[in-house]
C-alpha cells in the first residue's frame, strides 16, 4: 500500500510532461495534509504529558514520564488516534528503554534486552570505514546506557589504535564505486585528481571497469591505497587523517546528546586537554526536544 501511495504522488508532482496524471496542486494538497496530520499527533501527543524526540511522515518517537508504564503508553496512543481523520491509523510500534536522533531518520534505539538497533546511513553504509562503525556500535551503546565515561574511554581508545597504527588498513578503508572508465579518468586527472581512481594507478592497476567496487584508504604520503578484502598487515596509513575522520565524523554523531561543552569534554584529545576540562565521569547527557511545527 505505501509503494502504490508513494508511486501515485510521484506521478501527481512531477511537473512538465514527465507524466499524464501530474497535478501539482493537487501534491501539494496531499503533502499539505500530511503535515497537518503530523501536527496534530505532536501536538496531542505533547499535550498529554510526553517529550518529542523526532517527528516524521512515518511515525512519532517520544519520551515518557519515569513513572508510567506499557499501559500508560498505550492509552495515550490510543487517544490520539481517535482524534485522527478517517482511514489514518496511528499504531503502538514498540518500546525501547533509550533513543539517540541523530537527525531525521538516523537514529540508535537501546532495546530493554539490552540489544541496539541502528538506523539510517549515518551510522550503517556501505561506505564507511569499518573503524568508524565499530566505534559508533560500541559507544552508542555504553551513551544509551548512561555510561559517558565509557564513551570517553572507547573514543581514546580508538584514537591511540589509529595513531598507532594497530589497525589494519581495511579497518580505515572505505567501499567506492568506480564510475569513470580510465580514459574518462585521465581526461580530468590534470585539473582534479581523485583518491580512488589514483589509489588504482598508484597499485598498478591501469585499468577497470565503469561500476567495479573498490576498497581504498588515504596512505601515509596522502595518496591512495588499494586494500583487498582479506589482507590484514598493510598498515601505512594516514593516522592523522583518521584521527580526524573519527572526531569529524564519527564522534559528532553523537553531538546531540551533549551540551556544546560537555561534547567537547567528552571528545577532547587525551594530548591537548585543558586543565580545566572536567572529567567524563561528571558530564551528562541532554534531552532535545522536536519542535513539531518546524
Amino acid at each position: 500500500m505505501k509503494l502504490v501511495v508513494n508511486s501515485a504522488y510521484g506521478y501527481l508532482a512531477a511537473g512538465g510532461d514527465l507524466t499524464r496524471f501530474a497535478d501539482v496542486h493537487a501534491a501539494n494538497e496531499v503533502t499539505r495534509r500530511g503535515r497537518a496530520t503530523l501536527e496534530l499527533m505532536c501536538r496531542e501527543l505533547a499535550a498529554r504529558g510526553v517529550t518529542l524526540l523526532e517527528a516524521d511522515i512515518d511515525g512519532v518517537y517520544f519520551a515518557v514520564p519515569e513513572e508510567w508504564g506499557e499501559k500508560d503508553e498505550r492509552r495515550v496512543v490510543a487517544e490520539v488516534a481517535a482524534l485522527l481523520p478517517t482511514l489514518v491509523q496511528l499504531e503502538f510500534e514498540g518500546r525501547y528503554a533509550a533513543m539517540l536522533s541523530h537527525e531525521p531518520k538516523n537514529y540508535a534505539l537501546l532495546a530493554y534486552d539490552g540489544s541496539l538497533l541502528l538506523r539510517g546511513v549515518a551510522f550503517r553504509s556501505s561506505r564507511a570505514e569499518p573503524f568508524g562503525e565499530a566505534f559508533l556500535r560500541r559507544s552508542i551503546a555504553r551513551l544509551l546506557a548512561g555510561d559517558v565515561a565509557g564513551v570517553r574511554d572507547i573514543y581514546v581508545a580508538t584514537l591511540d589504535a589509529l595513531r598507532r597504527r594497530e589497525l589494519p588498513a581495511y579497518d580505515v578503508s572505505s567501499k567506492v564505486r568506480l564510475t569513470k572508465t580510465p580514459e574518462e579518468y585521465l581526461e580530468t586527472r590534470d585539473t582534479r585528481r581523485e583518491l580512488a581512481y589514483e589509489a588504482m594507478l598508484a597499485s598498478g592497476r591501469a585499468s577497470w571497469t565503469a561500476g567495479d567496487r573498490i576498497r581504498v584508504y588515504r596512505t601515509k604520503s596522502g595518496s591512495g591505497g588499494v586494500i583487498d578484502e582479506t589482507e590484514t598487515g598493510v598498515r601505512d596509513y594516514d593516522a592523522d587523517h583518521y584521527a580526524r575522520l573519527l572526531r569529524e565524523t564519527f564522534a559528532a554523531r553523537l553531538e546531540r546528546a551533549f551540551t556544546p561543552a560537555g561534547y567537547e569534554a567528552v571528545f577532547a584529545d587525551p594530548d591537548q586537554m585543558s586543565l580545566f576540562t572536567p572529567s567524563a565521569a561528571t558530564i551528562g547527557t541532554v534531552l532535545t526536544k522536536e519542535n513539531p511545527s518546524a
